[in-house]
């Protein structure tokens, strides 16, 4: 009898022993439960190590460029782009027979490459004219301008040529530059406001204007030339009072502005 209530109550305290050994284990897996619940960035394998493990790869963010540098030290800065490819030079060109003639034309007037081509080019791109410079009495306005050494000079009687005594020949835009003062010259219009009367702000010069009759060139002004370059003048009347029936008699003052 004591054997049989014995294996009787031993039954029971087993059961009880089991229920004590699941609660752990449910325990155990609430936190795995969290886990589960929580993002997926978030989520390892199942397990802290795993759960570690994306952080241990976010470490190693800095190049490998930062990593040579060391610790406390800025990362070197990236590589400047190369330079641009250099003019060629006269040895680079393919000037085939004109080689020696080029090397020696170069040694005889004693100039680099670019100085032999900008002679040849002033003296052939323009055939029949010379490079006058000049500019306004202060020197804050400075061009050049390609024209003849004979110069046909227009003096106009129109009401402000006649107050500023404006007398000037003309040549195309293409053959005008100016060499600085941009931001010395200032402008006064009137009336139809075509003509461009541009003058130095400090003087108050004129040396050079875009006339009414010649929009696409210059009116240039022979008495604001630097000397030594105008051989002759010629001058004109021009009745700029009467302004419209001049401009259609003129037969050739509206393509002095042309190429």
């Amino acid at each position: 009898m004591r054997r049989a209530r014995s294996g009787a109550a031993a039954k029971p305290r087993g059961q009880k022993r089991s229920g004590v050994s699941r609660a752990p284990a449910a325990a155990a897996s609430a936190p795995g439960a969290d886990r589960a619940r929580r993002p997926a960035g978030q989520a390892g394998g199942g397990s802290r190590a795993a759960a570690r493990q994306p952080s241990a790869k976010r470490r190693p963010q800095s190049s490998p460029r930062a990593q040579e540098a060391g610790p406390g030290e800025p990362p070197p800065e990236p590589p400047l782009p190369p330079p641009p490819p250099a003019a060629p030079s006269a040895s680079e060109l393919d000037l085939g027979e004109q080689r020696e003639r080029w090397e020696t034309f170069q040694k005889r007037q004693r100039l680099s490459f670019e100085g032999a081509a900008k002679l040849l080019l002033d003296t052939y791109e323009y055939q029949g004219l010379v490079k006058h410079t000049g500019g306004c009495h202060c020197g804050a306005v400075r061009f050049e301008v390609w024209a003849s050494a004979d110069l046909h000079i227009f003096d106009c009687n129109c009401s402000i040529c006649k107050k500023k005594q404006n007398r000037h020949f003309i040549v195309p835009a293409s053959r005008f530059k100016l060499l600085k003062g941009a931001e010395s010259i200032t402008t006064y219009t009137f009336n139809t406001h075509k003509a461009q009367h541009t003058f130095c702000k400090r003087c108050g010069v004129q040396s050079f204007y875009s006339p009414r009759s010649n929009p696409g060139g210059f009116g240039i002004a022979p008495h604001c030339l630097d000397e030594g370059t105008v051989r002759s003048v010629v001058v004109e009347e021009f009745n700029g009072s009467d302004w419209e029936k001049a401009i259609k008699e003129h037969k050739t003052i509206k393509s002095m502005s042309k190429e």
